[in-house]
């Protein structure tokens, strides 16, 4: 079986732990961090979008030249582009990349946040216009001849791009944890994108994806991409200490970054959020190693769900989840370079090492490092205001 790891780019030292609060872009350390991840192992990159930050597809232009192998994925909210526009910007990139371009949709989680560019949709219509929108991007993919579109919320006539995909079409992520992110991605979805959540309730959740597959006439279903926050370190015991520490961070930076983001209520108005939060009502600790204390620290305002553990630990919980079905794993720390570096080190080599082994042997194996151990001491994650270790 083939698993495939993502990540998320940064595009400057700052992070939830050295409270940097840097907002300039940092060309030569962007540069620096996507080839860490070509180099190290992973094969997909999240180029994120809020509104207040950089531009994902010049950062995703970029990385690609800077890298040879890794794919960047561009985070989309509809009301920010139309559709024929983003159709051309996604050929123009995956062409620049050879090939190597992914979307990602955003619906939309917050109404404060989407009014902030001026959209004003509710939720069921934010899910609508996302189906409406997917469906242009692919067909102005595949036409090679002019053509109209009259919908719900677009309208052209007699378009056309000479901007094609290196291979025809690009892949499409849909996230989230609502029926109506379960009917689009299902329907629509290439990929589909779920935060870290217990075991069972993950379960559930490709299930209903599944489902919406089926009834919306297909036989086959989007793959499942998972993502967590691991924190390892070489035994258990330094490594919930580590958390422990991350922890308190995130706990004393959460009035400021509420602050930034324009958090007004207490409660997360999108069903994500909220699931993370009842997860972490019913326990911190779930599993094998899921840890739900930095969603209840944060108000799970994003992917905030950790493993915790010795890199052996966390790999096995990772595999918990392919297990279900998620062969798209999304790893990313709290101190972006240095985490990613001991996952390319420390975790990516043992998945692949325990799938490499079930697929020659046909049964699971005893998951065991073969480098010498973990070379980093602990306390270098959660220096505060240090900039990335070299």
């Amino acid at each position: 079986m083939t698993v495939e790891f993502i990540s998320a780019i940064n595009v400057n030292p700052s992070n939830e732990l050295n409270q940097l609060r840097q907002a300039a872009l940092d060309p030569a350390y962007l540069r620096r961090y996507a080839r860490l991840l070509d180099e190290g192992g992973f094969d997909y990159t999240l180029v994120p979008y809020f509104s207040a930050g950089h531009d994902p597809f010049t950062i995703a232009a970029a990385l690609s030249q800077y890298t040879e192998r890794l794919r960047p994925i561009i985070a989309l909210r509809p009301n920010t582009m139309y559709p024929t526009v983003a159709a051309k910007q996604l050929a123009t990139l995956d062409q620049l990349s050879g090939g190597r371009a992914v979307v990602h949709f955003i619906a939309g989680g917050s109404d404060h946040e989407q009014a902030r560019e001026g959209d004003r949709l509710g939720k069921d219509e934010r899910y609508a216009r996302q189906a409406e929108y997917i469906e242009i991007l692919r067909r102005v993919w595949s036409s090679t001849a002019p053509f109209d579109h009259s919908g719900t919320y677009y309208s052209f006539e007699d378009f056309v791009s000479v901007v094609r995909p290196v291979n025809g079409t690009i892949p499409v992520s849909v996230g989230g944890s609502s029926a109506q992110a379960y009917q689009v991605g299902g329907a629509l979805g290439d990929i589909f994108g779920l935060w870290g959540e217990p075991l069972k309730e993950t379960k559930q959740q490709i299930d209903a994806v599944a489902e919406q597959a089926r009834l919306a006439g297909r036989t086959d279903t989007p793959r499942i991409w998972v993502t967590f926050r691991p924190i390892i370190a070489e035994t258990e015991e330094l490594a919930w200490e580590k958390a422990a520490r991350i922890l308190g961070v995130l706990k004393s930076n959460r009035p400021a970054a509420a602050a930034f983001r324009g958090d007004l209520n207490t409660s997360p108005p999108n069903v994500g959020s909220q699931r993370l939060l009842a997860a972490a009502a019913a326990g911190e600790l779930h599993d094998r190693a899921l840890w739900t204390a930095p969603a209840a620290a944060t108000g799970a305002t994003g992917a905030s769900t950790a493993l915790v553990g010795t890199p052996e630990t966390v790999a096995a919980a990772i595999l918990d989840y392919v297990d279900l079905g998620a062969d798209l794993i999304s790893i990313r720390g709290y101190d972006n370079f240095n985490d990613a570096l001991d996952y390319t080190r420390h975790i990516i080599p043992l998945v692949r090492q325990e799938l490499a082994h079930r697929d020659t042997t046909g049964r699971r194996g005893e998951i065991v490092r073969e480098d010498a151990g973990y070379d980093r001491a602990p306390e270098l994650a959660v220096a505060a205001a240090a900039g990335p270790v070299a």
